[in-house]
């Protein structure tokens, strides 16, 4: 199963939200960490207000924050929000789809690994996704520009912070989510 890239900036939104606890952020801020889309991500926060996950302010120091505690939110409901189907294979469109008829028994197959894969997701919550030391200043030290830049020259010299990147920093370093 893979889920779509606006499942992904589901996610990837919420985690930002709660590793910035009482804060009221901007899309924008959210698209230059994560080096994405803001016209993208507007999709994704709307459709996170209207599920109740966010708040939106509006206004000159307006923006966006978490509704609720991150413990409060359910992986298995987010996901299910922001995926369009959750259909593994074109079998499962109808019953008429799958040519095999009865004796195809892979549809039964895929939709147990389905709601073992949704089961797992309902027994998580964001504030596990932040890890367990919970939220930090300085999460996003570096713009994610350079640590694209760092990941492809791995001993290149930054201007921002000098010195040479070993290939093990570089490896450590997350890829920007596209």
């Amino acid at each position: 199963m893979r889920l779509t890239t606006y499942t992904d900036y589901t996610l990837r939104v919420l985690m930002y939200l709660a590793l910035h606890p009482g804060r009221i952020v901007t899309v924008g801020q959210i698209a230059a960490a994560y080096d994405v889309s803001a016209a993208h991500l507007n999709k994704v926060v709307r459709h996170l207000a209207l599920s109740g996950e966010i708040e939106t302010l509006r206004g000159r120091h307006g923006g966006i924050r978490l509704a609720k505690p991150p413990a409060a939110i359910n992986l298995a409901a987010v996901v299910r929000g922001a995926e369009p189907d959750m259909n593994l294979a074109p079998c499962f469109a109808g019953a008429d789809a799958c040519v095999l008829g009865r004796c195809c028994l892979l549809q039964g197959a895929l939709r147990r690994a389905e709601q073992a894969f949704m089961a797992e997701l309902g027994r998580s919550t964001l504030a596990e996704l932040i890890g367990p030391g919970g939220p930090t200043t300085g999460v996003f030290p570096m713009r994610a520009r350079e640590h694209t830049r760092r990941l492809r020259h791995p001993r290149a010299v930054s201007r921002r912070s000098p010195g040479i990147v070993d290939q093990k920093t570089a490896s450590a370093v997350p890829a920007p989510i596209r």
